[in-house]
C-alpha cells in the first residue's frame, strides 16, 4: 500500500531524510519512531504531498506521490501534530466542509460525516463550536477530518500529544479500530503507545531508517542473550558474595549484575546467559541450595525503550 524507495530531502548541505526505503502492507499499522529532528515529520509531509522530495520515489495505493499527487491525496488522510481546525465552525460544519474539498460526492457527504463522527465519538458534539471543545475532543475532530473521505492510508503525527490517560486510551482504541480497512503510519514519542497499537516499528535517526520490524523480532536481534531478574533477601554481609558464587558457577551464565543498597533488606540481580538457554530452574536451585531466600525470579526481555535507546545511541556514536 505504501512503498518508499531511496527517499531524500535536503536543505542545503543538510539531509533531513537520507536515502530511506520501507514498505507498509494494506491494513497494517506502522509505528514511526525517532528522536526530535530525526526526519519523521519531514517523511510524513513528503508522503502526504506537503513537501517535495529531493530524490527517490514514493507510491501510495499504486500512485506516485510526486507525479500523481492529486490521486494520492484522494487516498490519504493526514493529521499533523497541530490539527488543522477552523474553530469558528461547528464540528458538523467543519467536517462537511473538509469532505467537500476532499472530493466526497454531495450526496455522500452526510453519510461520511456521520460515520467519521461516530468512529471518533464526537456525535454528541456535532453542533458545538470547535473553539469550545476540550483538547481531547479537538484531537478527535482532527482524526475525523483525516478519515472523513474514507482514505486507504491514514498518517497520524503525534495523535495523542497533550491528552490525558483516558483520552489516550480512547484514541488508541480508535486507531486499532481503523486497522484492516485503513493502512496507518503512526508517529509518536510515547513508546508504550507503539507497543500496544502497532504491528511493526520503524526507528529513524539522523534521517536514516536504523531498524524496521516487529518489537519481538527487534528484541531477538538486539539482545545479547537470555536475561533473568531475581530478588533475594539479604541475610548478612556475605549474602552478595554467596549469591554471586551460586549463580556464576552455572554453565552458560555470561554475566551477573547485583544491585542493592548497603543497609537494604533485599538484593536484586540481572543474570544473562547464552542466547537460547533457559537456565531459570538451575538458577533457582543454586540460590536455594546456598541457603538464600529467593523472593522473585522472572525472565526479562528488551523493552521498546531499550531498543530505541540502543539503536539511536549507537547511531549517534557512530
Amino acid at each position: 500500500m505504501i512503498e518508499v524507495e531511496h527517499l531524500i530531502k535536503s536543505y542545503g548541505q543538510a539531509r533531513a531524510v537520507n536515502d530511506i526505503s520501507f514498505k507498509v502492507e494494506k491494513g497494517e499499522i506502522l509505528g514511526f519512531l525517532g528522536p526530535n529532528g530525526a526526519g519523521k515529520t519531514t517523511t510524513m509531509r513528503i508522503l502526504t504531498g506537503y513537501l517535495p522530495a529531493t530524490g527517490g520515489t514514493a507510491r501510495i495505493a499504486g500512485f506516485d506521490v510526486f507525479e500523481q499527487s492529486m490521486e494520492v491525496r484522494k487516498r490519504i488522510g493526514y493529521l499533523p501534530e497541530t490539527p488543522p481546525l477552523y474553530t469558528d465552525m461547528t464540528v458538523e460544519e467543519y467536517l462537511s466542509f473538509v469532505a467537500r474539498i476532499k472530493g466526497v460526492g454531495t450526496a455522500d457527504i452526510p453519510k461520511r460525516v456521520e460515520e467519521s463522527m461516530r468512529m471518533t465519538n464526537v456525535l454528541d458534539r456535532r453542533k458545538d463550536l470547535i473553539k469550545k471543545l476540550s483538547r481531547g475532543y479537538r484531537q478527535r475532530v482532527g482524526i475525523s477530518q483525516a478519515i472523513v473521505h474514507n482514505p486507504d492510508v491514514v498518517i497520524l503525527d503525534e495523535p495523542t500529544v497533550g491528552l490525558d490517560p483516558n483520552q489516550i486510551k480512547e484514541v488508541r482504541n480508535l486507531i486499532r479500530g481503523l486497522a484492516g480497512d485503513h493502512t496507518i503510519i503512526l508517529s509518536t514519542h510515547i513508546l508504550p503507545e507503539v507497543e500496544m497499537t502497532c504491528d511493526r516499528v520503524a526507528i529513524i535517526n539522523k534521517g536514516k531508517i536504523v531498524a524496521i520490524d516487529t518489537t519481538e523480532n527487534l528484541t531477538n536481534q538486539l539482545k545479547g542473550g537470555e536475561r533473568v531478574r531475581i530478588t533475594v533477601r539479604r541475610s548478612g554481609d556475605e549474602t552478595e558474595a554467596r549469591l554471586n558464587q551460586s549463580i556464576s558457577r552455572i554453565e552458560g551464565i555470561t554475566s551477573v549484575e547485583i544491585a542493592g543498597e548497603e543497609n537494604a533488606s533485599l538484593l536484586t540481580a540481572t543474570i544473562e546467559s547464552t542466547q537460547g538457554l533457559d537456565l531459570r530452574s538451575q538458577i533457582a536451585s543454586g540460590i536455594v541450595t546456598s541457603g538464600i531466600d529467593l523472593l522473585e525470579l522472572r525472565a526479562v526481555s528488551l523493552s521498546l525503550e531499550d531498543i530505541f535507546m540502543q539503536l539511536t545511541t549507537e547511531e549517534k556514536a557512530a
